[in-house]
Order: C-alpha cells, then sequence, then structure tokens
C-alpha cells in the first residue's frame, strides 16, 4: 500500500497529466471537424459492433504479414487484459490489506492471465523493437524520393517507436517485477504466478527493507509510467489504439468501385489537408506506420516517389506540429508540397491495393484523386493527360481516333452484328477504348464475337455512337469530362433497345455497374468471363476439346480486387483443360499492371526503375515452365504484351487472353473463324 503521501502525488499526477491529455484529445477533435462533410453515421449500431468485433480478433491485421499479426495480437490482447490489471494496482495501492496474490478461484485466474500476458508482452515488445533497430527490414524504410516532413526524415518515427516501446517494457516490466518481489516478501512462490515466482528467486536475498522500496519503485513504474504517457499519447502513434476502431467503424460504404461525388464543384477535390473529408483527416491519426500500404503499392514497387504510407505519416506529423493552428481556425499550406510530391501524385495507378491491406481502413487513394481533382479543376495537370481529355472529349475515346472507326474490327468477322439502336438485343456488349482501337486487341474483340455468335447469344453494339465509359477519367481527376461521357452515354443507352450490358473490359464494367447507377444509369452488367461460363455450363458453348499447357493467371484489378470476380476465369481455364498456376500474388493480393487510374496515358516517371508490367512477369517466370500469361482485359493485354518484350522474356511467355482458350477449345480455330461451325 502507498504511503499518504503517494497516493497524494499520484492523484495530482492524474490530475495534471489527464488534463494535458484532454486538451490534446480535445484539439484532435477540433481539428477533424474541420475536414469537408462526410456522410459515414448510416447503421452506426451495426457499424460500431462490426469495428468491435475486427479489433477484438484482430482480423484486419492479418492481411498481410502474418508474422508480425500474431505478436502485435499477443500486446494487444495482452494490453486490454492490463486494464483490470491497472484497476487491480490502484487498489492495492489505495485500499488497506487488499492484494489478489496468495488468492485461489477468480483471483488465482487473474494471476495466471496476468502472469502470463506480462511474459508474452513483454517477449512481443522485444521482437517488434528488434525488428525495428536491428533487422531493419526495407518496407518500414522509405526511399530517397519519398517526399518526408521534416520531423519524419529526422528519425521521428524511430524516436516513437524508442518512446513506446521503452514505456511498455518500464511498464509491464515494472508490474511482473512487483508480483515477484511480493512473492519473495512473503518466502513462498504460487503456482498461479509460474514466471513471478521464478523471478522470485532472483529477489529472496534481499532485506525486507530493500524488498518494500522495490515494491513502491515497481507500483510507479507500472502506475506512474501510465499516466505520465497520457499527455503524449495523441502526439504518438499508438494513438491508434483509440481511433482506429473509431476509423474501423465509420469506413466508407458501398461499392469499392463507386467514388464519392464532388462536395463543392465550385472547388471539387482538396488543395489543403482540411479540404478533405473529415475521415480523410481521421485517417493520419489512425495510421499505424506500419508500411503495408507501400509495401503492395506498385507505383513504389516501380521506383516513383509514390509512397501512400508516407502521404498518411506525413498528415500525422504535419496535424502534430500545426494542429494547434489549425484547431483555432488557421489553415495550412497546400497538401502537395508538403504532404506528397506533384509527380507522385500523378504516380498512381487507382489499383485499390493501398487502401484493401489497410489494417485500421486508411484511404490513401482516396486522398491522391481528391487532389488531382483539385488540379484538374486548377488546369495544373501533365501535358499528356491534357491531350487525351481532350481527345475523350472531342471524339469520345482516348486515342483520338474517328468515332467512325470505332467498330472497324467488325468487318472481318463474316457476320452483321446488330445495332440496338436499330433493332432489339437481348445483350449489348459495350466494347471500349482499347478493345476497340487498340490493335493488340481488335483480334481478341472479334473472337469474343465469334464465340458470342456461335453460342447463339442475342448480342448487338452501338458502333460508332458509344463512347469511354470514363471510369479511368474519374480517377484521373476530370470529374466534369466523367460526367459529360456519362450522361452522353446514359442517353445513348436510354434509345437503344436491349436488357442487359455485357463488356470484356474491367474498367468499363466498374464504371457501368457501379458509377452510372448514380447518374440514372441502372441496367445489369456483365464482364465476360462470369458470362461465357454461364454459357458453358449451360451448354450453349460447347468445349469440344481439351488443351494442353500450363497457365497463370492475373487478376485485373478492376474485376478482382475492386468487384469480386475471382473464380470465373480460374475454372474456365480449367474446363478447357489447361492446368493453372498461382502467382505468389494472387486474387485480393493481386499487383497491378500499371495502367489504372490513367497511368496507361501518362510518360513514365523519370526515376522508374522496372516497370510494374515487367515485375508481374518476372513474377510468372518463378513458376517455372509457364507457357501462356492469361489476362481477362484489353490494357492487361497492352500492358503485359509489352511487359513480356521489354522485360526480355520474348520466346519464353505468351500472353493470351481468356478468350483464347474457349475459341480453341470450341473448335472455332480450325472453322474458318466465323464462328459457324458450332
Amino acid at each position: 500500500m502507498l504511503n499518504g503521501f503517494e497516493q497524494i502525488a499520484f492523484v495530482a499526477l492524474v490530475a495534471l497529466c489527464g488534463l494535458a491529455a484532454a486538451r490534446g484529445f480535445a484539439r484532435i477533435v477540433r481539428v477533424v471537424r474541420r475536414g469537408r462533410p462526410a456522410h459515414r453515421t448510416d447503421g452506426l449500431l451495426g457499424r460500431i459492433a462490426g469495428a468491435l468485433i475486427d479489433v477484438g480478433l484482430q482480423k484486419p491485421l492479418f492481411k498481410a504479414r502474418p508474422i508480425v499479426g500474431v505478436f502485435h495480437a499477443v500486446i494487444f490482447f495482452g494490453f486490454s487484459f492490463y486494464l483490470l490489471v491497472n484497476v487491480n494496482d490502484i487498489l492495492e495501492g489505495y485500499v488497506p490489506g487488499h492484494s489478489a496474490i496468495g488468492r485461489d478461484g477468480p483471483a488465482g485466474a487473474f494471476n495466471l492471465f496476468a502472469d502470463l500476458f506480462s511474459v508474452l508482452v513483454l517477449t512481443g515488445m522485444v521482437f517488434f523493437l528488434l525488428r525495428r533497430f536491428v533487422a531493419r527490414p526495407r518496407a518500414l524504410r522509405f526511399r530517397e524520393n519519398v517526399l518526408l516532413q521534416p520531423g519524419v526524415a529526422a528519425g521521428g518515427i524511430r524516436r516513437d517507436s524508442l518512446i513506446v516501446g521503452t514505456f511498455i517494457l518500464l511498464h509491464v516490466g515494472g508490474r511482473w517485477s512487483g508480483s515477484a518481489l511480493r512473492l519473495a516478501e512473503t518466502g513462498h512462490s504460487d503456482p498461479w504466478l509460474p514466471t513471478a515466482s521464478l523471478l522470485a528467486r532472483l529477489f529472496e536475498p534481499l532485506s525486507p527493507a530493500a524488498l518494500q522500496a522495490g515494491l513502491h519503485l515497481t507500483w510507479w513504474l507500472a502506475m506512474g509510467l501510465i499516466v505520465l504517457f497520457l499527455p503524449y499519447f495523441p502526439f504518438s502513434k499508438h494513438i491508434h489504439l483509440m481511433i482506429a476502431p473509431v476509423n474501423l467503424a465509420l469506413a466508407r460504404r458501398g461499392p469499392r468501385g463507386r467514388l464519392e461525388a464532388v462536395t463543392d464543384p465550385q472547388a471539387p477535390g482538396a488543395a489543403r489537408l482540411l479540404d478533405l473529408p473529415w475521415p480523410q483527416v481521421l485517417d493520419a491519426y489512425a495510421c499505424i506506420m506500419c508500411n503495408r500500404c507501400q509495401e503492395v503499392c506498385p507505383a513504389y514497387a516501380s521506383g516513383t516517389p509514390l509512397s501512400p504510407s508516407a502521404l498518411e505519416i506525413n498528415k500525422r506529423y504535419f496535424l502534430n506540429a500545426e494542429g494547434g493552428t489549425l484547431a483555432s481556425g488557421g489553415d495550412a499550406p497546400e497538401l502537395i508540397g508538403s504532404v506528397i510530391r506533384e509527380d507522385a501524385v500523378w504516380s498512381c495507378t487507382t489499383c485499390f491495393a493501398c487502401v484493401r491491406v489497410c489494417p485500421v481502413g486508411n484511404e490513401p487513394m482516396h486522398d491522391i484523386i481528391e487532389m488531382r481533382r483539385r488540379r484538374v479543376f486548377a488546369g495544373r495537370i501533365p501535358d499528356e493527360l491534357t491531350a487525351v481529355l481532350k481527345n475523350l472529349d472531342e471524339q469520345g475515346n482516348s486515342f483520338g481516333e474517328s468515332a467512325r472507326n470505332r467498330a472497324r474490327w467488325a468487318k472481318e468477322l463474316g457476320f452483321e452484328i446488330k445495332d440496338p439502336s436499330e433493332q432489339p438485343v437481348r445483350y449489348l456488349w459495350y466494347v471500349g477504348d482499347f478493345a476497340s482501337y487498340n490493335p493488340v486487341c481488335r483480334e481478341t474483340t472479334r473472337k469474343v464475337a465469334r464465340v458470342l455468335h456461335a453460342a447463339g447469344v442475342d448480342f448487338g453494339i452501338v458502333r460508332k455512337a458509344e463512347r469511354s465509359a470514363g471510369n479511368d477519367v474519374r480517377r484521373a481527376g476530370e470529374e466534369g469530362l466523367f460526367e459529360a461521357l456519362a450522361e452522353k452515354n446514359r442517353a445513348l443507352l436510354a434509345g437503344c433497345k436491349f436488357e442487359e450490358i455485357l463488356t470484356t473490359d474491367p474498367h468499363t464494367y466498374n464504371a457501368l455497374r457501379n458509377e452510372y447507377p448514380v447518374l440514372g444509369g441502372n441496367w445489369p452488367v456483365h464482364h465476360y468471363a462470369p458470362f461465357l461460363l454461364g454459357l458453358i455450363r449451360e451448354g450453349r458453348i460447347r468445349l469440344k476439346k481439351k488443351l494442353q499447357g500450363r497457365v497463370t493467371y492475373h487478376d485485373p484489378c478492376f474485376l478482382g480486387r475492386y468487384n469480386g470476380e475471382f473464380d470465373a476465369p480460374r475454372e474456365i481455364i480449367r474446363l478447357c483443360g489447361l492446368e493453372l498456376v498461382e502467382m505468389p500474388r494472387n486474387r485480393e493480393n493481386s499487383f497491378c499492371c500499371g495502367a489504372g487510374g490513367g497511368k496507361i496515358w501518362l510518360k513514365e516517371h523519370e526515376d522508374l526503375t522496372r516497370r510494374p508490367s515487367e515485375q508481374r512477369i518476372d513474377e510468372a517466370m518463378t513458376l517455372g515452365r509457364v507457357d501462356w500469361f492469361t489476362v481477362a482485359c484489353p490494357k492487361d493485354m497492352t500492358m503485359y504484351s509489352d511487359a513480356v518484350k521489354t522485360s526480355g522474356h520474348e520466346g519464353s511467355l505468351a500472353v493470351r487472353d481468356l478468350i483464347d482458350y474457349v475459341y480453341e477449345a470450341m473448335g472455332l480455330a480450325e472453322s474458318g473463324s466465323t464462328g459457324q461451325a458450332a
């Protein structure tokens, strides 16, 4: 039990430190509330319950780095239980004769958990300190071309980790040692305190006075340090312990592939930190600085100055440094130049990998889209993007080709395709720009038409009237052009006679399926992979022969990660008789080809070391003998056909579309390519 002076001193310390911590938390609330409006409180009770379950089970942490996740879970559960331990320690300090040690029943079980969790937390903390300061994995570092806030560049993350790590070691170690000292004082071991009983043997030679002094010292190490840490807590990265569950509970709902609309047409997007929607300001406080997002980012992997984790960490350090000014109504400098480089903003492929992998629900990709929106509005965009956007505005496609040439690929088919604007069809095939204009993709497009024709599918195309669906236009930040394209396409489709839409392009699929319904265009939309699988299962597509070969399959971002379609392409590959071998990064963890978000239109960054598409081909080559690299997206066909050559693997690996296998298995390759044989 504490003496009277110690009891008064502890209460005074709690009051002073608690007040300082409260001011820090109040500042966070005032800063976050200054962000732009965002509606994230629908179904609030369900959101809270879901977040508590996820956090309680530590589910988000196992999306990547499972070993690290185990050690983090140990510390999390240990510290959660330590809330009860701390309550018990307060009672021991203030209630005469109170002690859980030496008792059986619930108190004994409490002691056992406290004892074991003490050792586990200490072990976990040592693991993380060794990882941070000794192993120093590349995943925790940044390249020199990444912009860092001064505090980050000066080693702020390492310093914060050392402070927090030392606090945990002293706090938990003090409490564990205190239990051992109490056992040494009584001269007994306790089966409910197995590790503390072992440690107590070291203290048995001490005098009663020394043991008493040790008990008081370890109590203050355990409890006093917690109180002293409170004012620092709002500025530490470990504020995520409180903010992360809130962030997860208030996560964006709805389809992954649907962006939120511009809230202020007069000043769209974000130029300054508080122009971001308030949940994206909150992201900075939720960030655990684990760099998982950086690890999966194709832009960072290819050498560009974009690091999604540096973006969030820079936001946090800026808020720590200038939060008082912002909370009092002051404004921040522009995001570009203070938390991210301008060329990094245009390096993002909007592949969603950073958002998916984040264990606390942060959305650095959406920050970048908001910054792009403001740059486009201000006319401060790369010259090559200006040219492409002009083409899209004037010609309706990114190639700048005449609309009359859009359906030129169909002239060699040997049969006529219906026009839904003139006669009714069951399926309107929305072909898309790359499938229509890119020479690399046209033969693939013709094969799709022949397979559909052979299967007796009632389909049509709108030929020159079709315009880009605008998926990547919107992700490049050109909201006005996206809306104009969507309105023209919606009006076009409203004048056509069809029941459902089919497309071979995942980017078009995402826009029509997720973006257009908000604008009034609501139709059943199918990607051709599950559509073909359905035709096979119905017997309308008859696979006459089994193909031979060992293939791998690349999940397109906008088909897989965005829209959850993983199984249909794989099932088609197997039904065609081919052996499928998976690349290490597959399904949700697929690695982007580098084309999305308008990147396919932009020049390569001067810091580029190896393109994402080339890295993906390299990954496929690690599988041993692979005959074909399989895609289900026209942009993927474009990117990977080039990457096979530039990566030095031409002749060793060929890129094929999913339709190639169906086409050959149906026997159409031997039937004159018209599809009549089926």
